[in-house]
């Protein structure tokens, strides 16, 4: 398999994975099939659209290949026809989804630097891709944003990866092994939150 065939099929996966949450996120709304689709859709593309728009890299990657679109409906299929079993799984989804955070931060940041972004920038967008698919869910589903008020540490995983992967690009340092590394970083720290039940800090005086 060469380097590009594998990047995509890690994108895909990754794309999977958050496509799976978007579903369950929608049964557990009590919505339709349509509903499925919609939430499994912009779960697990909304974030890498809206730096892609962000950057002028039109149209977006989600849009250059059927895979992208496909394998959310895949998803949701699955969660259709077999929602209390793929439930009973959820542990697994949860820790393939936090391969997919580690992917999808480092690969947005990335891209945002080829495109000329200073590091701080790349940055925020690789963290736009990770968890911005998430943030479109729970507001199409009526909710605020999760990551903005529960506490999980999910963002502060992104952004862990995505200044590791920038800041190993500002000093030259490029290859498979340092994607790997940052990706790893971040998965690592949100495996170990959900582990232990990692929350992040609320203002000093506020009580849990």
């Amino acid at each position: 398999m060469t380097g590009p065939d594998a990047a995509e099929v890690l994108d895909l996966a990754g794309i999977f994975v958050f496509a799976l949450s978007g579903a369950l996120a929608a049964v557990r709304q009590r919505l339709d099939v349509v509903g499925m689709v919609v939430l499994a859709e912009i779960t697990a593309l909304g974030g890498g659209i809206m730096r892609d728009l962000i950057i002028g890299a039109v149209p977006p990657a989600a849009f250059t290949s059927v895979g992208y679109v496909l394998v959310p409906l895949a998803a949701t299929a699955l969660v259709f026809f077999w929602h209390p079993q793929v439930a009973r799984l959820l542990p697994a989804v949860m820790f393939s989804d936090a391969a997919g955070l580690g992917l999808f931060c480092v690969t947005g940041t990335v891209k945002a630097l080829g495109h000329g972004l200073s590091p701080l920038h790349s940055v925020l967008l690789g963290v736009v891709t990770a968890v911005g698919g998430g943030v479109l869910r729970d507001m199409l589903s009526g909710q605020i944003p999760a990551v903005l008020y529960d506490r999980q540490l999910y963002a502060l995983p992104a952004l862990l990866g995505a200044s590791v992967i920038a800041a190993a690009y500002t000093a030259g340092l490029h290859g498979a092994a340092v994607t790997a590394g940052s990706a790893v970083l971040a998965f690592g720290l949100r495996v170990l939150a959900m582990r232990y039940g990692w929350r992040a800090p609320r203002a000093r005086g506020v009580a849990d």
